[in-house]
């Protein structure tokens, strides 16, 4: 879909990357920068073939020669209105952090209470609190995997498949990978961030626990994987024009009425101790992302699910906006 037409700065810093598209030109890398103005890399960088995750893969190398091609009035520019905005990346691996957010987790755990549970809503918010801050201090993450045939593009329409029988929007902060990464330090971990995005990580809420099998818990292939249930862009902030990204405004908007409005000083564990953590176990790639858990303000802590017709529109500081529609699939 085309990108929607704006005054305002596109995004944080001087360049953006996008993969992009137009007619007689298929889809291409595209340097971006914040007044609308886009370049095709393929011909910018002389390498027909060029790739967004080719370049990732090259991050710390290329970065210099973006920054002079943003910089230089000249050149074979194309106006963003003319284009079609793709996902900014194609992960080979998605990492997702769960329960990362102290208001969004207490949240849910109150709007998933038991007919029966004897706790009062007051107790039961202080016991899960009580949880996280004891997480937080032991250091343990929440990481699950995800798919890359979820990811679609930040204008593209959502379908929600027939089957999902609450499904719920979750706006996020994605790092998307530079290098590889392989047990590395916490106090090392933003060296290997090329930079920042926009996911919003689909859910549906009523198959997140299998009530066949309660010992197993959650079943994260069914509730979050669905074809397009992550859309993701518009663009790839690089990290040096994101001067915090601990203290970013996640905004969701739920036709036009704001539902998410959080900044991520409320995650529990940040990008760096995400990306370490990660790492222990697996090793990330160039373009790799990692989502970094979804604020308050969830559909099932307002009992509201989507369906068919409802527009979202998410925003987080400096990275831009994307605007999708959901598509009730037909039973």
């Amino acid at each position: 879909m085309k990108s929607a037409a704006t005054s305002a700065p596109l995004f944080a810093g001087p360049l953006a990357i996008g993969t992009l598209s137009a007619p007689g030109r298929g889809v291409f890398p595209g340097l971006a920068v914040p007044d609308g103005r886009v370049l095709d890399l393929r011909t910018a960088l002389d390498e027909p073939a060029l790739t967004t995750l080719a370049l990732l893969e090259r991050w710390d190398e290329e970065l210099p020669r973006l920054r002079g091609l943003a910089d230089e009035p000249a050149g074979d520019w194309l106006p963003l209105d003319d284009l079609s905005v793709h996902a900014p990346v194609e992960p080979r691996q998605i990492f997702q952090s769960g329960a990362n957010y102290r208001q969004h987790v207490i949240d849910l755990e109150v709007a998933h209470r038991s007919p029966d549970d004897p706790r009062t809503v007051e107790e039961a918010r202080a016991e899960i609190a009580a949880i996280m801050d004891k997480r937080a201090a032991e250091d343990l993450p929440y990481v699950f995997i995800g798919l890359p045939t979820t990811i679609t593009g930040p204008y593209d329409d959502v379908v929600l498949p027939a089957w999902a029988g609450q499904p719920d929007w979750e706006l996020e902060l994605a790092a998307v990978i530079a290098k590889p990464a392989y047990r590395v330090p916490v106090e090392e971990a933003l060296e290997y961030v090329a930079g920042y995005t926009i996911a919003n990580d689909l859910t549906d809420r009523a198959t997140v626990f299998r009530r066949d099998m309660k010992a197993i818990g959650t079943d994260w292939l069914r509730c979050k994987n669905a074809p397009g249930f992550t859309p993701l862009g518009p663009w790839l902030v690089p990290a040096e024009s994101i001067a915090d990204p601990g203290d970013l405004r996640v905004t969701l908007k739920l036709n036009g009425d704001t539902m998410q409005d959080e900044s991520t000083k409320d995650m529990l564990f940040g990008i760096a101790r995400l990306v370490s953590y990660i790492s222990q176990t697996a090793q990330l790639l160039p373009g790799d992302l990692v989502l970094t858990g979804s604020p308050a303000g969830n559909g099932m802590h307002w009992g509201r699910l989507l369906r068919d017709g409802d527009v979202m529109e998410g925003s987080i500081t400096g990275l831009g906006v994307q605007r999708t529609r959901c598509v009730g699939e037909a039973s």
